[in-house]
């Protein structure tokens, strides 16, 4: 049963996070292979303390949070054209209270409810053929390239005659280009890609909902981690992303242009031959608009194969 070793060891360096439609992802690995008919189930929870970013064009100023959101993914790996592939789809629930001056007048909101659902698709392009458990045993990664899509629909929580929602009311998409590099124990990933978003028809503006679009976001990021035995490891993380202005009923708001970053730490721990837990940690570096929270965040993976056809 060695091949459930391996697997265990590739499923729990993937990472599943979400940050819905945002550039704010902190996610170590996330362009390492799985082997084909890989599978993964990860509950996580995800703990939030700081400013809340409510782009911007509503009434409020000094917003403020206490929340956190629960989500349950389901990760399966394949093969695309030959090369290794996977796709991932992400459920997730948010608890919170809210709090700003509104208009000149301190108010405080609590909301619970489904945030928008996210998935994603990651290609290899070169280092990761598709291959079975086995053949992987004997793979070693050096240089690994590849391309994602994220997409985030419009299936949370929205009412536009409310200022605090947990859906956006609007697609998002995220495009990207990864890379990892592997020298022994230490792997280099960092990708790079963009936010683009779709128009929120009926966003909160007074006297009556308005169209609310917003401007595309740049996204970096990049960590360094390290392996203390097999699928036990460490990483430092940081991003940086810019853009994202919105503009009302077709009035640009200038003050939302985001330009931020985020520095933080993630740990994988083995527990079972199937299981995993990870723990990360993540806070404001610089912060222009918006971002400026801490997050702590725990999750539980559990992972098999599926039978060869």
């Amino acid at each position: 049963m060695r091949w459930v070793g391996i697997l265990a060891f590739w499923i729990a360096i993937v990472t599943c996070t979400l940050q819905v439609a945002r550039a704010q992802d902190l996610a170590p690995r996330a362009y390492v292979i799985t082997p084909l008919r890989s599978n993964a189930v990860i509950v996580s929870y995800a703990y939030f303390n700081g400013s809340v970013l409510v782009n911007g064009a509503a009434p409020i100023t000094g917003a403020t949070g206490t929340y956190n959101v629960q989500i349950a993914t389901y990760y399966h790996g394949f093969s695309f054209f030959g090369r290794s592939a996977n796709a991932a789809l992400s459920l997730p629930y948010g608890v919170g209270t809210f709090q700003g001056d509104v208009s000149g007048e301190h108010q405080q909101v609590y909301r619970s409810g489904l945030l928008d659902l996210n998935g994603r698709l990651s290609v290899n392009l070169k280092g990761g053929p598709a291959m079975p458990a086995r053949e992987m045993m004997k793979w070693k990664q050096k240089t690994l390239l590849g391309v994602s899509l994220r997409v985030v629909a419009p299936t949370g929580q929205y009412d536009p005659n409310k200022l605090v929602n947990w859906g956006a009311n609007r697609w998002g998409f995220k495009p990207e280009f990864g890379y990892s590099e592997r020298w022994g124990h230490w792997v280099l990933d960092g990708y790079a890609g963009a936010w683009f978003f779709t128009t929120n028809p009926e966003y909160y503006s007074h006297p009556a909902p308005a169209p609310q679009t917003q401007k595309p976001i740049a996204s970096f990021e990049g960590h360094l981690s390290y392996d203390l035995k097999p699928r036990l490891w460490v990483s430092l993380d940081g991003n940086f992303w810019y853009g994202g202005t919105v503009s009302v009923n077709g009035v640009e708001n200038t003050a939302t242009r985001q330009r931020s970053s985020r520095l933080g730490a993630t740990a994988s721990v083995p527990i079972t031959k199937h299981g995993s837990l990870k723990f990360g940690y993540n806070n404001a570096d610089y912060s222009q608009f918006g971002g400026a929270y801490q997050n702590v965040s725990v999750a539980w993976q559990y992972s098999w194969l599926g039978h060869p056809r």
